[in-house]
């Protein structure tokens, strides 16, 4: 497996990365957030633009992310727009998706962008190869808020990631019962063991899955996400919290 590397910080290796989300809607609130965080065990920042209300201003994103680079200094930025389909807070056309992620990459601002797996493929291919020829890591993801599919169904779209060349492939699945979060750790371990060569990103969500966002290092699952604030996303622990935890686990390894 070839980890990837993301200014310092080397996703793949030693214990799961921390990722802590902004979900700032004003610039102000952006980098307060940002400024909190700087001071927390955070490996990486996601910046999730869609709770962001000048997105569909590119011009103030951009200086928005400019004054939030400023903030963060070495701390890798991954640049997020979670679509409604996928629990996101806005909806968007897919070529605006497409151009959004694309002029992200493009600005030298940020280190990794998140394009939804499902989108299409060619709109997911032209959004990872602009990112590569901008230098910028990607993340092919997929939330599913109803249900935990079944383990074949959950190696099979994270194979499918990897093939269309995100470097980090990422799921997200919400139980509906113990055994679902069995079935995501199951598929998270066969997909590591058998498949990945590459870091992959697993959870299971809300509180029944938990334990699958502090057991990464023991499946397979390269990155975690934990609160600083509010919370993204159901589940997610205190990022302090969730690093003492991540230190405990590794250490009895």
């Amino acid at each position: 497996m070839n980890p990837v590397k993301v200014r310092n910080v080397e996703i793949g290796t030693g214990l799961p990365k921390i990722c802590v989300p902004i979900v700032g809607v004003t610039k102000e609130d952006i980098l307060d957030a940002a400024r909190i965080i700087k001071t927390t065990a955070a490996d990486v920042v996601e910046w999730r633009v869609d709770w962001y209300e000048d997105i569909f201003d590119f011009e103030k994103t951009a200086e928005t992310m400019k004054a939030l680079r400023d903030v963060l200094g070495d701390t890798p930025i991954l640049f997020t727009f979670r679509t409604s389909k996928e629990g996101g807070e806005k909806a968007i056309d897919t070529d605006a998706y497409v151009e959004l992620n694309q002029k992200a990459a493009k600005t030298g601002l940020i280190d990794l962008v998140d394009i939804e797996a499902f989108t299409g493929d060619d709109a997911v291919k032209a959004v990872v190869d602009t990112a590569h020829e901008c230098g910028v890591k990607v993340v092919a993801s997929n939330h599913d808020f109803h249900k935990t599919p079944e383990k074949e169904e959950i190696v099979s779209r994270l194979r499918r990631m990897q093939e269309l060349g995100a470097d980090i492939p990422k799921i997200a699945v919400m139980p509906q019962n113990k055994k679902d979060v069995l079935t995501l750790l199951c598929a998270t371990e066969e997909m590591a063991s058998e498949y990945a060569d590459r870091p992959i990103i697993t959870m299971s969500m809300a509180g029944t899955g938990v334990i699958s966002r502090l057991c990464g290092e023991v499946f397979g699952s390269a990155l975690t996400f934990g609160a600083v604030g509010k919370a993204s996303a159901p589940g997610q622990m205190g990022a302090a919290d969730l690093k003492t935890v991540l230190d405990l686990l590794h250490n009895s390894l």
